[in-house]
């Protein structure tokens, strides 16, 4: 199993760095190999020849040659295995079999400038590895992730290639600041983004979720920390070789769920809606057939790692390309790796650890919209079969975009970003020879990303008019960032039962960022494209609220100390104290604590005789984190310009667009957490279950002046916020090797409760950012469709003031009735409600069957309750007119004869081009269950021929992605994923405020694709 080759790995190098072992030059020679229960070799196990310092550790075989005495009994040992003991006897070949114990098996988890066995942790940390994070082949590990970790939610905000997620960890506290927790990179805070990280160069991530775990990292940490270790060689290994490589092909999972040319036809009789010049009843074009195409997907990752005396070392490379079934819309990254540590001497250690990764995105000016809004009884071919360039339908003219059209535009059509991003760690570790367990450390950050993005719209594309002057810009944005850690650590054990582990730090770190953007019309000819904007003959433009310089920095303290008691009783503090240069003088020091403790109920006494129960350890923690994650210069204020005439000359103005605020502070969380971890029947159940509560005040927010003051806003410390949440993680051995058949599964649930509690100045609503107190940060305030007016409704013509019309959209009403009954008064806005977007609860499922070389894994996720935004269907998105003048979704629309229908009566009461409260048309359920990722594989490692080649590991397998998805509301009436796509500002005809762009929506975003992968593994 890959867990047990894990342990083995993991094994080897703790037995090789600490394990004292000196060969016998007399006495019995005797080889052997150690197996385990099926049959596969142990890498790593201590063979130790019985109350003496003499043995020696299996190699990549599982075997041993060993000098013995006469008489001697080996004692051979291996994390997760029973301890066994076997007399020589004269016999000098042996084969010894090691049996599992669950009851020893403690994994090693990433808890921040640091490891502890999992048995010894207090605060609430999850941990993924490799093998299950391959399960879900992607282009950065947040998608292989998702569903994976109770109290993780990440959700899609572009289902574009190359994009990254929203993520968020036991919930949204910050209503301006950044909710997005800290990545760590093999020890040193990470500046780029996770698409930036190859996933085939992560051996696991461990995710610090409460703030006991997460203070050692201070106000970086205020949003929970992703730790993420990437492949390192083993110590005096050798040589090993690996290739992980899969292509594959993506189809649409569903088409956009548009009208046919015959619904449309009938739509348009029924409104009484003309023909355009180009419209024709019997014509029926599918737009989405002529701009769709076939994606495909690629992968290929080589890495090399070993050891040398005292020293290991990995290095690798690795190539990836999605294709978009969106025609020239494609994302490329390629990476290089490479790490090595060396000890010299008993007391020095240095290493490196380097990341580097080039990316290309293209083709993210392509939308879809235009092809959506196009009316199917619209003929796109001139008579001579060739494709119009504009078609005329009722009132608009849009531009034919095809496949070929995309493809044939060539350089006229161009958006692509090109960055480079490398990440490098450089250590120093020096032990004291006088003082055990004492050593100081000393980790040096050089981090820098460049982002580079080009645009170029050639004369007359992508518009009507084919006299549409070019256009063309640029903008670029760099990043450099240097952190600088100094560690003295501790750890020792005294008396074999108190274990203490201190460590104290100091660091200072610095990121400058500066980004500029110009942009140009009239562009001489197709091949200057964005590379010379000075030759442009048209205007050109430096925005300044486009250009942008950054310079930021942050020093920290810390002290941690761990301390166990005979494996039974554990205690964790730590105090921190940063300062930020992004707040005021005078409140840039803050200092917090965090503390938290265990108890191991099974190591008691009172627990021998329960035998169904492995291990049972409760935890609880309480610590405080800070926000400083605000733009810097926001205690400063803000200067903004505008142009204007002064008299027959051009001039440009300076005024206060932000005020000052010389007492901006730090943003505060307190969190207590309560956890219980177990293992049940020999280890075939495991799991934990958490609850935890986090407030957060003083919050960083933008609070809005009155007009009169000629400010528009200042950065201040005002609000507060809460959530509160549940997990529970199980895990199950089903089967486990019965007659060669395993069978494992996991599933995690949770929920999280979030609500506003304070506002400015004792406020109870903000409206223009849709924010109440007493109500989850991300609300939808609308009004609320119960149905549509029937006939016989009553108080129709009292709630619809001189509107008449039957099947329009029948919206709650929220105010007072009179002594009769009646409404006081007409619908209104003060009929708008708050509506919850947050589910009941969430998670993730996965199972594992394996049969001799065959194995077969699922992973899937389900939401219950909340609410999704879909602009296809709300009347921002333009495409559910029901009106007959642009392409219209199919929907179920009320007439005399279908009053059981969803929607409203086509021609129907509108606003503006869309039915009277079309917005509320958007909303549906959130709920599914969805199936990510099936893998069917076959490993041939144990067939004779394998061997005979000298391979390790050789694993093909087939994948299918998002193949399934139940229970959705939304995908039951659309056939869509009801996964969203887009930010609330972005894909949709009329999008919603920037304020509200935190609401992620479905819109006409790239459209999710259903892969089918090839893959092989292999390792020599």
């Amino acid at each position: 199993m890959k867990d047990a080759k894990l342990r083995r790995l993991f094994g080897l190098l703790f037995l090789l760095c600490f394990l004292p072992l000196t060969v016998w030059a007399q006495g019995l020679a005797i080889k052997g190999v150690v197996y385990d229960a099926t049959g596969e070799p142990i890498i790593g196990a201590s063979v130790l020849e019985k109350g003496t310092t003499n043995g020696i550790i299996t190699d990549l075989d599982g075997n041993f040659s060993l000098q013995v005495k006469k008489g001697a009994v080996l004692v051979v040992s291996f994390i997760g295995y029973k301890t066994q003991e076997v007399a020589v006897n004269g016999v000098q070949s042996l084969k010894i079999t090691l049996q599992e114990d669950s009851k020893t098996l403690d994994e090693v988890v990433v808890i921040g400038y640091g490891t502890a066995r999992r048995s010894d942790v207090t605060g609430s940390i999850a941990s993924v590895q490799s093998d299950k994070l391959r399960e879900v082949p992607a282009t950065n590990i947040s998608y292989a992730l998702q569903s994976r970790i109770a109290g993780v939610d990440m959700s899609q905000t572009s289902s574009k290639p190359g994009a990254n997620m929203q993520i968020r960890i036991r919930g949204t506290r910050s209503l301006n600041a950044s909710n997005d927790p800290l990545v760590v990179l093999d020890g040193i805070p990470f500046m780029g983004n996770l698409s930036d990280i190859n996933p085939n160069d992560i051996k696991s991530m461990d995710i610090l979720k409460d703030a006991s775990s997460t203070a050692i990292y201070g106000s970086r940490g205020a949003n929970g920390v992703i730790m993420i270790t990437t492949y390192k060689g083993v110590e005096g290994s050798p040589a090993k070789v690996t290739y992980n490589g899969y292509f594959g092909i993506k189809d649409l999972f569903a088409k956009f769920p548009m009208m046919n040319g015959e619904q449309f036809a009938k739509l348009k009789e029924i409104t009484g809606s003309k023909y355009g010049p180009d419209e024709a009843e019997g014509i029926n074009t599918d737009w989405q057939d002529l701009l769709f195409k076939t994606g495909i997907v690629t992968s290929h990752d080589i890495g090399v790692a070993g050891g040398t005396k005292g020293g290991s070392y990995s290095f690798g490379a690795g190539y990836y390309r999605d294709e978009a079934v969106i025609p020239t819309q494609a994302y490329d990254r390629y990476s290089i790796r490479g790490s090595f540590d060396q000890s010299v001497g008993k007391y020095f250690r240095f290493g490196l650890n380097t990341n580097t990764n080039y990316n290309i995105t293209q083709g993210s000016q392509i939308g879809i919209y235009s092809s959506l809004s196009a009316t199917p009884i619209t003929n796109p071919y001139n008579a001579d079969g060739s494709l119009k360039r504009v078609i005329h339908m009722l009132k608009d003219d849009q531009y034919v975009l095809t496949k070929s059209v995309i493809e044939g535009l060539d350089e006229s059509w161009v958006n692509e970003t090109k960055a480079l991003g490398t990440y490098n760690t450089l250590f120093a570790e020096v032990k004291a020879p006088w003082v055990e367990g004492l050593k100081y450390r000393m980790n040096l950050g050089l981090n820098y990303r460049t982002s580079d993005n080009g645009t170029y719209t050639g004369k007359g594309v992508n518009s009507t008019n084919e006299t549409t002057v070019s256009t063309a810009s640029i903008t670029n944005a760099r990043t450099t960032n240097w952190a600088v850690e100094h560690l003295l650590s501790y750890d020792n054990t005294f008396a074999e039962k108190h274990r203490l582990n201190v460590v104290a730090m100091f660091s200072a770190e610095q990121t400058v960022y500066n980004s500029s953007n110009v942009s140009a019309k009239d562009v001489p000819a197709d091949y200057f494209q964005y590379y010379n904007l000075g030759r442009a003959t048209g205007e050109i433009t430096v925005n300044p609220d486009y250009q942008n310089y950054q310079k930021s920095g942050l020093m920290s303290w810390m002290g941690r100390a761990m301390y166990s008691y005979d494996d039974k009783y554990m205690l964790m503090a730590t105090v921190r104290s940063d300062a930020s240069s992004r707040l005021a003088k005078g409140h840039q020091w803050h200092t917090y604590p965090a503390v938290s403790a265990g108890w191991n109920i099974k190591k008691e006494a009172f627990m021998n005789d329960v035998t169904v129960i492995d291990a049972l350890k409760l935890r609880v923690g309480y610590g405080q984190t800070s926000n400083q994650a605000v733009e810097p210069y926001s205690t400063l204020g803000l200067l903004s310009t505008r142009p204007y005439n002064f008299g027959s000359t051009y001039a440009t103005g300076y005024y206060v667009s932000k005020l000052p605020n010389t007492e901006l502070g730090w943003e505060y969380s307190s969190t207590w957490n309560f956890g219980v971890d177990f293992s049940l029947f020999n280890g075939r159940l495991s799991g934990t279950m958490e609850y935890y509560t986090q407030k957060t005040s003083d919050l960083l927010l933008n609070v809005n002046m009155p007009g009169s003051t000629g400010v528009s806003s200042y950065m201040g410390n005002i609000g507060k916020t809460e959530n509160k949440g549940i997990e529970l993680s199980l895990n199950g051995v089903i089967l486990n090797n019965y007659n060669g058949w395993t069978w494992e599964a996991g599933i995690n649930i949770y929920a999280n409760r979030n609500k506003l509690t304070e506002l400015a100045s004792g406020a109870q609503q903000d409206i223009s950012n849709q924010w109440f107190v007493g109500h989850p940060i991300d609300v939808i305030y609308d009004y609320k469709k119960i149905g549509l007016w029937q006939e016989g409704d009553p108080n129709f013509e009292a709630y619809e003031k001189g509107e008449k019309n039957l099947g329009m959209i029948k919206v709650e009403y929220t105010g007072e009735y009179d002594a009769e009954g009646k409404p006081v008064r007409g619908i209104g806005a003060a009929d708008k409600q708050i509506m919850s977007m947050e589910p009941n609860f969430q998670g993730g499922f996965n199972t594992r069957v394996a049969y001799k070389g065959f194995d077969l894994s699922v992973v899937g996720a389900f939401k219950s309750g909340g609410k999704l935004i879909s602009t296809l269907y709300s009347s921002n998105g333009y495409l559910n007119m029901l009106s007959g003048r642009r392409g219209n979704v199919d929907v179920d629309y009320w007439t005399p004869e279908n009053t059981g229908a969803k929607y409203p009566k086509p021609g129907g009461v509108m606003d503006g081009d869309n039915p009277k409260y079309g917005s509320t048309l958007g909303y549906f359920s959130a709920s599914y269950v969805k199936i990510r990722t099936i893998t069917l594989g076959y490993n041939f490692a144990m067939s004779k021929w394998a061997k005979n080649l000298g391979l390790e590991n050789l694993r093909a397998y087939v994948t299918v992605q998002n193949p399934f998805v139940f229970f959705s509301p939304y995908h039951d009436e659309s056939g869509m994923d009801p996964e969203t796509n887009s930010y609330g500002n972005e894909n949709a005809a009329v999008p919603l405020s920037d304020s509200l762009k935190r609401l992620l929506t479905i819109g006409t975003n790239t459209p999710s694709t259903r892969n089918y992968l090839f893959g092989v593994n292999l390792t020599f």
